[in-house]
């Protein structure tokens, strides 16, 4: 039996729209693009430009600072568009997808029989290195490095998050091809994290250690998973991967092509109710197809990924590379009349003004409204309820803010990402952009070294 986590601080968002485990069928996105804005901290390079043909593997840009790891076009077709922002930063290289499916052709095998070396060139010329992230800093891993341990979180507890299980039920041998190549990259341990008590076909992997953890959300988050299984000492380097994208590595050996299938819940409580389900795209699709004629309010927020930690997009936007979510809830821009004054409607809170914690099973209809600006920065105990880590976080947040390097790495700031504190920004008092200050801390650190 493997190790067990029980959790208790943290806190369950629990919101109306969510997907039901039902794989429906849309029109094929058009268009995709990839955002090199979604890789933290690095610098891309472009090697193709408007009007390249492209296979699904063909690199489109590579990373400046690692020049081994390309960033490849998920499908095939031409070059459209390269976007460019201030001081022509790039924003996205969009791709107009052919009618039929043309792939780059890569090493295959059985990755037992291949050695560390031969997995690692695989994954970097197939762009599948790119959605193995590195702790600390939460950006792609470094090909010179090698990972304490490897860390796979089988569930997600955020927000009307999505079900791995459901979605990897019937890719298991690619699944467990994906966790064979990784098992050539690291010395330690690949954990597994998976729900406790919930039957999940991903139990019977082989060479994984299984962590059953309980609790409630941010549970799912593989940073807390990092921090009560293994946690990081000083210059340790953990690398994490997505349990779908382990199993799109397990195809690529399988097949030689790198198909990076993306499956997507749509769902938040504007979405219509026969259209909350599960569809298969490749990553960096155009959600038009998704969305369009699917919502009910046109006043919506549609965003990429969850609601604590998702971008916002437009309707014809583009799916972010790492999120496996697409969520529609209601604006918000509405005033409410002396909102200030009164508790207003029910909503979620660990605050017991709006009495939400007498039914902590009800499900909410949210909107975006803050219910309030930034303000003076208080200690009110608040985060420490819902950080299920040792870690003081409010005085963490304000060494970043004061630029205090050494008392940032004491307080554990390279033990966390964005989303871990991502529920400190939901309950903050102070209203602060709790996730921004962390992001601005940890590049201070990678930038002083």
């Amino acid at each position: 039996m493997g190790k067990t986590i029980k959790l208790k601080k943290g806190y369950n968002i629990n919101l109306v729209g969510e997907a039901s485990l039902v794989v429906g069928s849309a029109d094929a996105p058009k268009t995709y693009a990839i955002k090199p804005t979604d890789f933290k901290g690095l610098t891309p390079k472009l090697k193709v430009e408007v009007g390249s043909e492209v296979k699904a593997g063909t690199p489109l840009f590579f990373i400046k600072e690692m020049p081994e790891i390309m960033i490849t076009s998920p499908v095939s077709g031409e070059v459209i568009e390269i976007n460019r922002g201030a001081k022509r930063v790039i924003l996205d290289i969009k791709v107009l997808a052919d009618s039929k499916m043309a792939f780059e052709q890569f090493t295959s095998g059985n990755p037992d029989g291949m050695d560390a070396a031969g997995v690692k060139q695989t994954l970097l010329n197939s762009g599948a290195w790119a959605t193995i992230k590195q702790r600390p800093f939460g950006k792609i891993a470094n090909p010179e490095e090698s990972p304490k341990n490897i860390f796979i979180s089988g569930f997600d507890s955020a927000p009307l998050a999505p079900d791995y299980g459901f979605i990897l039920k019937d890719r298991m041998e690619h699944f467990q091809w994906g966790i064979n190549a990784l098992k050539k990259l690291t010395a330690g341990s690949i954990f597994l994290s998976l729900p406790t008590g919930v039957n999940s076909p991903l139990t019977s992997t082989k060479n994984v250690e299984v962590v059953n953890v309980s609790g409630p959300h941010p549970a799912g988050n593989v940073g807390v998973q990092i921090h009560h299984i293994a946690p990081l000492g000083k210059g340790d380097i953990v690398w994490a991967v997505n349990p779908e994208d382990v199993a799109n590595i397990g195809k690529l050996f399988k097949d030689g092509t790198y198909d990076a299938i993306h499956t997507v819940a749509l769902c938040g409580s504007e979405v219509n109710e026969g259209a909350r389900k599960y569809y298969t795209l490749k990553k960096g699709a155009c959600i038009d197809t998704l969305v369009s004629n699917n919502l009910s309010e046109v006043n919506s927020r549609i965003i990429s990924g969850n609601v604590l930690t998702g971008t916002k997009v437009e309707q014809n936007g583009y799916l972010g590379f790492y999120d496996r979510q697409i969520t529609v809830i209601p604006e918000g821009n509405d005033p409410e009349f002396i909102g200030w004054l009164v508790p207003s409607y029910a909503r979620p809170s660990i605050s017991k003004t709006f009495l939400s914690f007498l039914t902590p099973n009800k499900k909410y209809k949210v909107n975006t409204n803050m219910h309030g600006e930034e303000r003076a920065f208080v200690v009110t105990g608040e985060y420490e309820k819902v950080l299920p880590m040792d870690i003081y976080p409010q005085h963490l947040f304000k060494a970043i803010l004061a630029n205090d390097i050494e008392a940032m790495e004491s307080l554990g700031l390279l033990e966390i990402d964005e989303e871990d504190i991502a529920l400190c920004e939901f309950v903050c008092t102070s209203k602060m952009p709790l996730q921004q200050i962390v992001r601005e801390g940890l590049d201070l650190i990678e930038k002083e070294g």
